[in-house]
């Protein structure tokens, strides 16, 4: 499984691998930042990208299939 994560850039909105140090790619906004994230983890076969709020911590996550959702009966953002 593949996750990516969207967190705060200097200005920007950035998706990064986990323990990545370098963006994949940076947004201007979180929306794109989300959509971008999900395609990427679409395109490498499924799995979770979460989303980080300015404050640095989890806002929200999703799974995208053909991922495994750890929790799929509480899932009901998405």
């Amino acid at each position: 499984m593949t996750d990516r994560y969207v967190t705060r850039h200097p200005r920007d909105w950035a998706v990064k691998a986990p323990g990545g140090v370098r963006a994949s790619s940076v947004h201007s906004t979180q929306r794109d930042a989300e959509q971008a994230a999900k395609q990427t983890v679409r395109n490498l076969g499924g799995g979770e990208v979460r989303i980080h709020g300015r404050d640095g911590r989890w806002r929200n996550s999703d799974t995208v299939p053909p991922g495994n959702d750890p929790n799929p009966p509480r899932d009901r953002k998405h």
